[in-house]
């Protein structure tokens, strides 16, 4: 306990939210990789809420200081997770969006993301809770921003070809807003149970207008 706490002290002057490295050798890369394989159970167990580090370094078998090492605090934790996560997210959106040759596939490629998002936070509850914890974490808040930017970018690089003659600034603000409704629908439908959650995101699809670009 007096380790936790004086090592504590010296990072509370330290930036927060963030790993404080990324380690290179063979064996830091293991324990780095143990550490978010640790924090993964525990948070599939008891949400992330409950994640405490000093569960992470018994169940690791580490001590505090090399938890700190590479991780400052829990946040830095799940920052971490999440980016690996939306890593995924947008490996999804780029190839949905790849296949985009008019409003219809558009359309089609969008229905698609929010289909494949839903199944994916359906499928890792570890992520779902994550999400849900980027929501309430003001530092985390950057994560999705920073997530939901790329996406919107992505979609005004499609909309810019689509509708080349429209201002750029208009077309941005849709890929925006369309984005952040689409990731507004998903969380809404996995808050419901599976049958109210897929019709929820049906009614959402249902919903789209055919030419988006158009919307002003």
């Amino acid at each position: 306990m007096g380790e936790e706490v004086a090592v504590r002290r010296r990072r509370q002057l330290e930036p927060t939210g963030q790993p404080r490295r990324i380690p290179q050798q063979k064996r830091g890369r293991e324990r780095f990789e143990k550490i978010l394989s640790v924090a993964l159970e525990l948070i599939e167990k008891n949400g992330s809420d409950a994640l405490k580090m000093s569960e992470i370094v018994e169940k690791a078998e580490l001590s505090f200081g090399a938890l700190y090492q590479y991780f400052p605090d829990k946040s830095s934790i799940i920052r971490t997770l999440a980016e690996r996560f939306n890593e995924q997210g947008r490996a999804c959106v780029k190839a949905e969006l790849a296949t985009v040759t008019d409003a219809a596939t558009l359309r089609q490629a969008l229905c698609n993301i929010a289909d494949q998002y839903y199944d994916f936070f359906r499928q890792e509850p570890v992520m779902r809770d994550i999400w849900v914890a980027t929501q309430a974490d003001r530092l985390l808040q950057e994560i999705d921003a920073e997530d939901m930017e790329f996406h919107a970018q992505a979609l005004f690089s499609v909309l810019a070809k689509l509708e080349p003659e429209r201002g750029k600034g208009e077309l941005l603000a849709i890929a925006r807003l369309t984005m952040q409704l689409l990731a507004a629908a998903v969380r809404y439908a996995i808050s419901l149970d599976d049958v109210d959650g897929r019709a929820a995101i049906a009614l959402y699809q249902r919903m789209l207008p055919t030419a988006i670009a158009r919307l002003s």
